[in-house]
């Protein structure tokens, strides 16, 4: 196992789940005193290891036929262009 990827991966995606949808989910579902706290943090850790999963496997399987610098490209250009709809519809309000 190489600790460096596993460091910058961890790094990486602890950033990206930080107060993402994700984690205001997890967030409200918490919130309620009627949940089990163990509860919510099994199912929201179960959704995001199988996510984390789906993710392994399409880019291995997409690595295949479409090579990584590319797939930079198309995942900045897409994460800029969800980054413009995001603005744009917030600056409409």
């Amino acid at each position: 196992m190489d600790l460096k990827i596993l460091g910058v991966v961890f790094i990486t995606v602890f950033i990206a789940e930080m107060a993402d949808k994700t984690q205001l989910v997890t967030l409200l579902f918490a919130s309620d005193k009627d949940v089990s706290k163990w509860t919510v943090f099994f199912g929201s850790a179960s959704a995001l290891v199988l996510t984390s999963a789906i993710g392994v496997a399409a880019g291995s399987i997409l690595s295949q036929a479409v090579n990584v610098k590319t797939m930079s490209i198309i995942a900045g250009t897409g994460f800029v262009l969800i980054g413009i709809w995001t603005l744009y519809h917030g600056l409409q309000q």
